[in-house]
């Protein structure tokens, strides 16, 4: 599914995120930026032991930061590491809004013009999907709204169920963002 976005376009996919590419994909990582399992293990496997080296030289972040290294042998070019937040933790909302427009800003400072998401903290973290999905989406949607050289924003999300929990809080936004 594509929705246009000023003179953007945000597209879902059902895929796997290490085969995107776009300019960049954004890694659901842990503010330890260690490549572990899930998103950020098929990261590692794929892309080779530079990613992890780049994320150790830098080593932490803070929860709702994102920061970049190469991708290594993957198909994009850089991996930008995004730190949603675990439930229970408190302003998840904010800390996953906060996740998901640091990488974008990280993607505009290289000026980069693609970048394709997974639904971060939906894993381990625990994030409910469907909650992941409009907070994620109305950031990135806001965001293309503004002054942006990022022409492309794809959510790559892993399973058909996750797909279509995405695919309708898309089409949900792009009914609200028609004028009437």
């Amino acid at each position: 599914m594509q929705m246009p976005v000023n003179r953007s376009t945000l597209e879902i996919v059902e895929g796997d995120l290490t085969e995107q590419a776009t300019d960049a994909i954004v890694n659901a990582a842990n503010s330890a930026l260690v490549l572990g399992g899930g998103v950020a293990g098929a990261i590692r496997l794929k892309g080779g032991p530079s990613i992890q080296e780049e994320c150790s030289r830098i080593g932490s972040t803070h929860v709702g930061c994102a920061v970049i290294t190469g991708a290594g042998k993957l198909k994009a070019r850089y991996v930008i590491h995004a730190v949603g937040p675990r439930m229970g933790e408190g302003d998840e909302d904010g800390k996953l809004r906060s996740a998901t427009l640091q990488a974008l800003e990280r993607a505009e400072e290289r000026t980069l013009h693609s970048i394709a998401f997974c639904a971060i903290s939906t894993g381990i973290f625990g994030f409910p999907m469907a909650r992941c999905a409009s907070i994620m989406l109305r950031a990135v949607v806001d965001y293309l709204k503004g002054q942006t050289g990022i022409e492309k924003v794809v959510f790559c999300v892993w399973g058909k169920e996750a797909y279509h929990v995405f695919e309708a809080e898309c089409r949900r936004l792009q009914s609200s963002e028609t004028p009437a």
